[in-house]
């Protein structure tokens, strides 16, 4: 990885991050990250994420709509995108592996959308997904970056990539 990476964040980067290691009132500076990278115009993720994050009515929602800028999640609606995003569904649904009900999945959600806008602007894909060659129920997004050679990564790999670093403050909390 480098200095010019450029990456788009899948939906289970920020719904693990709130859930497990990167909680909001845990580490702030986790949220303050992906904003600020994203002014450096390094992170993004894109609308049909948003979508996903939205739902949820909780603080990772309000974080979505309120905190990040508009810019932070991308439109998806440029004909490159869902030209390829339709070579991935089919792509997918060629693949007897998947389980019918894995291949209706990945033509609802977010998934392939961020694969394909990764793929069409330069990006490399963060998810906590793994490469899976034998899944059934689930299509994995690495074995569809693979497959369309797309670049991907795991959310810690992007921030060492970014120099992200999270200090631990030296002044005393005062006490309520």
């Amino acid at each position: 990885m480098s200095d010019s990476n450029r990456y788009v964040l899948d939906a289970n980067v920020f719904i693990e991050a709130k859930n497990k290691y990167y909680g909001f009132s845990l580490c702030p500076g986790f949220w303050n990250a992906l904003l600020v990278q994203h002014i450096n115009n390094r992170i993004f993720s894109i609308d049909k994420v948003l979508a996903e994050l939205v739902d949820e009515g909780d603080e990772l929602s309000d974080w979505s709509k309120d905190r990040a800028p508009d810019t932070f999640f991308k439109k998806t609606q440029d004909q490159a995108v869902i030209t390829l995003l339709g070579r991935m569904v089919e792509w997918v649904n060629a693949q007897p592996q998947f389980t019918p009900a894995a291949k209706a999945e990945f033509a609802s959600t977010a998934d392939g959308w961020v694969v394909a806008h990764a793929k069409v602007n330069g990006l490399t894909v963060v998810t906590h997904e793994e490469f899976a060659p034998d899944a059934k129920k689930e299509v994995p997004i690495p074995n569809v970056c693979l497959e369309f050679d797309v670049n991907y990564c795991k959310t810690f790999e992007m921030l060492d990539d970014l120099k992200v670093k999270f200090i631990l403050s030296t002044k005393r909390q005062r006490r309520k």
